[in-house]
């Protein structure tokens, strides 16, 4: 009996402009999968989008519909076998046509598709396979249209776009530019089998004690004839060894068995464990042969959100293996406008720079797509908890039954896709699409059950999301949790704080307050929050073609900054907290200073409420990435190069970090009156699941002399375990102490230094940042690393050293104060010299 055998068709493909229709409108494609886009550019017609104005230029690639056509031979095809052509993504309205017969019809990129082409391809020899685009900018439009009476309200890109299921941002969002996409966008093969196992999966059953667990292994078969001829070799590893098997006979086209498992290795997020993966393998025999095989990868581990009453209103936080977790995070958009360019190579080092940075949790937004295979798995090797929205964002969609059938499909294409993997502890139904309904007025009665009333409405996407979606999660992943969108509590406003999550945009957008409050302004869950800055200057030379444009509010700067009123929201956050600047490498800096302490404020405050009743979750700003060169709320750009926010973050979100802060005094409100007295506060927060002893200092340092202006504070304290220790408080008299001081505390434990934090003197603006005395001195050097010492006589604010490709750094956007030597160590400098900027240099 053969094995089932795949053939690859990457290769061969031609396509053109489905309008030319001269023999030499042809272009031959370099490989599939790929993206109209990618094969203009290789063929010479189209400049690179994302440089300088190109996307203008790009703009009639948008509105075309486009062929591509490959030659085929038919393969091998042993008698009674299958040959189907299997489509992993087509983006998006595209008719397959095998030797001029449509053979599929599809219309939603999200779906993957199999075609049985047995008959179609009984002639040997070879056959012409011809794919047709349409165009997903024409056509949604024309779907608008025949759906009049629909309110059609949304945020970001052309409402035209929610009849169409294709990745929203496609469209242009607040941060990316208009490129509609068409072509073979993953993978396309032709598979020969007798049989095949078409899916694996399985089912997690862990004791409350934690010290066996029960798997219940699914294959499901797909075979011309079934019969009792076919069995199924079930085996279980961890860390390539054998720790089980068993085989089942098809029943019902699945095979099931069941593994106990005596003291599993559980899988843990990153910083709490080690996220242990076992593989299931299972065989598929027919006459003592093997003709196909399937292998995961799975995690042992529960997985909840703790939605219970308390003095807050109504806790959300998640639980992972009993133990309570602080999900402190980013959320995650495309990492390219071009999809295909993303390999698994760049989608892991994407999480890795995650786990650099301490984070615990990526949230994956609804407007782009179900990411690749790889990207889940680098989660789930690294220890990465993943939220999953749905692919619907910042409208009200239209639920038509056509289009609710397809979304029905794609849903359940993507959970059985994506369920094998631990890493997915949560999915939500839309993204901001609750918050259009509330702003446009749109009808929802949250005590009205009836789901075939929710269709009769003006918001009928309620459908989708409390009925649809939960429907398919119950049904193919039942012990991931549902939540019906993002923000979104219990029915009541999407800005409530007391329930559920919330984006807060209040910084930045809405009333812009002032970001050194945040930690007042979250709720029980930030699921976003953001402010934004430059990327480095080099960056920003890819996409500036000439030298005159590299100024900070050029055309072409403004062009790829795609946030409405940025330049006035920008402005505002620099000009009330710092001094301006001219030339673009010190406007740069000055925003990602911004955009550093904006992280820093929000993260350290709503983690220090971490231990008062689990007040905030988790805190997964806006955004982790880019998905193209530009200027946005990412802190780490679109070539992986971190902002100076990616350090301040990573230090709030260590195991055991110490904060320490005085309260806000609104300047701009009293007129740049000063304070009579400030209060103080220090704390501990801790990760850990026991309490440990250690040491605090807390220093008030001169910003002018770099003298300690009043004795220090030192105190032994018993850390509490995964919560907050309040350490000390205090008033400074401004009228004794008239010297503008930092504060600045350190902490101990075991003799070593784990932790520090400074909090200046607000607003920067105001301080004297000449003459610091900063030293930076190479102490250590082999031949791929590099560490550096830095002292100084006086309180320096943002140490930053320049970012370079292939260069990795322990720390920076430091605060360094006088008597607290700091190493940096670098791995990747090589020959080059260390560069750096800070505050007021």
């Amino acid at each position: 009996m053969a094995r089932l055998a795949e053939y690859s068709l990457a290769t061969g493909w031609h396509f053109k402009d489905s309008e030319d229709k001269a023999p030499e409108a042809w272009m031959p494609v370099p490989l599939v999968p790929s993206v109209i886009h990618q094969d203009l550019q290789a063929n010479g017609k189209l400049k690179d989008p994302y440089v300088g104005f190109n996307e203008l230029a790009a703009r009639w690639v948008n509105e075309k519909s486009w062929v591509y056509r490959k030659v085929i031979q038919k393969p091998a095809v042993p008698a009674g076998s299958a040959v189907v052509l299997a489509f992993d993504g087509l983006d998006t309205f595209a008719t397959v046509k095998l030797d001029s017969n449509v053979i599929l019809e599809s219309n939603n990129m999200f779906q993957g598709h199999r075609v049985d082409v047995t008959t179609a391809l009984e002639n040997e020899g070879e056959h012409v396979l011809e794919i047709e685009f349409d165009c997903a900018m024409l056509r949604a439009r024309e779907l608008r249209k025949q759906d009049s009476k629909h309110n059609w309200a949304s945020f970001n890109g052309d409402p035209a776009r929610m009849s169409v299921r294709k990745a929203q941002y496609h469209w242009g969002w607040d941060w990316g530019p208009v490129l509609m996409t068409a072509g073979i966008w993953r993978e396309v093969r032709l598979e020969v089998y007798y049989a095949r196992l078409a899916d694996l999966w399985t089912a997690v059953d862990l004791d409350s004690s934690y010290q066996s667990a029960q798997i219940s292994a699914f294959a499901e078969l797909d075979a011309a004839q079934f019969n009792s001829t076919y069995k199924v070799n079930f085996t279980l590893s961890l860390h390539g060894k054998e720790i089980a098997r068993q085989a089942a006979i098809p029943g019902n086209k699945v095979a099931k068995v069941t593994f106990d498992v005596d003291q599993p290795h559980l899988w843990w997020p990153h910083g709490y464990g080690e996220p242990n993966l076992y593989e299931i393998t299972a065989s598929l025999e027919k006459d003592q042969s093997e003709i196909h095989n399937l292998v995961k990868k799975i995690g042992i581990r529960t997985a909840e959100v703790i939605q219970q009453p308390d003095k807050h209103g109504k806790s959300f936080f998640f639980r992972i293996n009993g133990t309570d977790i602080f999900c402190g995070g980013s959320c995650w958009i495309p990492a390219d406008n071009i999809l295909p360019n993303i390999s698994p190579e760049r989608y892991r080092k994407w999480i890795e720079l995650m786990v650099a940075g301490r984070q615990a949790m990526v949230r994956v937004w609804g407007g782009g797509c179900y990411e690749d295979d790889s990207f889940y798995q680098a989660c789930d090797d690294l220890g990465v908890l993943v939220w999953q929205d749905f692919m619907f964002g910042c409208g009200n969609y239209p639920t038509w039954p056509e289009l609710l059938d397809s979304i029905e499909q794609e849903a359940i294409y993507n959970v059985r896709r994506l369920r094998h993997h631990p890493s997915i502890v949560l999915y939500a139904g839309n993204n901001e699409d609750y918050q259009v309904q509330e702003q446009a007025g749109l009808t929802y009665n949250y005590e009205d059950k009836n789901p075939e009333n929710w269709l009769k409405t003006d918001f009928p996407a309620r459908y989708i999301y409390e009925k649809l979606l939960p429907s398919v999660v119950e049904s193919f992943s039942p012990k991931t949790f549902y939540h019906p969108g993002s923000p979104w509590g219990d029915g009541k406003i999407t800005s409530d704080p007391t329930v559920g999550d919330m984006h807060q945009w209040n910084v930045w957008h809405g009333t812009q307050e002032k970001y050194q409050i945040f930690d007042t302004l979250g709720g029980r869950f930030n699921s976003e929050f953001g402010m934004e800055a430059f990327p480095h200057l080099s960056t920003i030379e890819y996409f500036v073609e000439n030298e005159k444009d590299k100024y900070p509010q050029s055309h072409v700067l403004d062009f790829h900054n795609k946030a409405d009123g940025h330049e006035r929201r920008i402005a505002t956050y620099l000009v009330e907290n710092l001094r301006a600047a001219n030339d673009l490498e010190t406007y740069i800096y000055l925003t990602q200073v911004v955009q550093a302490e904006t992280m820093m404020f929000g993260y350290r405050g709503w983690r220090r409420q971490w231990g008062d009743e689990r007040h905030c979750g988790g805190a997964l700003l806006w955004q982790l990435n880019d998905c193209w060169p530009t200027i946005s709320w990412a802190i780490v750009d679109y070539f992986l190069r971190p902002k100076p926010a990616f350090y301040a973050v990573a230090r709030v979100l260590k195991q055991v970090a110490i904060g320490v802060r005085r309260e806000h005094h609104d300047w701009s409100v009293t007129h740049a009156q000063p304070p009579k007295t400030s209060k103080y506060e220090l704390w501990v927060v801790s990760a850990l699941q026991e309490e440990i002893p250690g040491k605090v200092e807390l220093q008030f340092v001169s910003v002018d002399t770099g003298l300690e202006i009043r004795e220090r504070i030192v105190r032994d304290v018993r850390i509490v375990p995964n919560g907050t220790t309040n350490v000390v408080d205090g008033i400074i008299d401004h009228t004794i102490d008239t010297e503008p001081h930092v504060l600045a505390a350190r902490l101990w434990l075991d003799g070593e230094i784990v932790a520090r934090d400074v909090d200046w003197p607000q607003p920067f603006k105001y301080l004297d940042f000449r003459d610091r005395g900063l030293e930076v001195t190479k102490i250590n050097e082999t031949s791929d690393q590099q560490t550096f010492k830095i002292n100084t006589r006086k309180p320096v604010k943002c140490l930053v050293f320049e970012e370079r490709d292939g260069t990795t750094f322990s720390d920076s956007a430091m605060d360094i104060v006088p008597g607290d030597e700091q190493t940096v160590t670098v791995i990747g400098l090589k020959t080059a010299t260390l560069s750096y900027k800070f505050l007021g240099q």
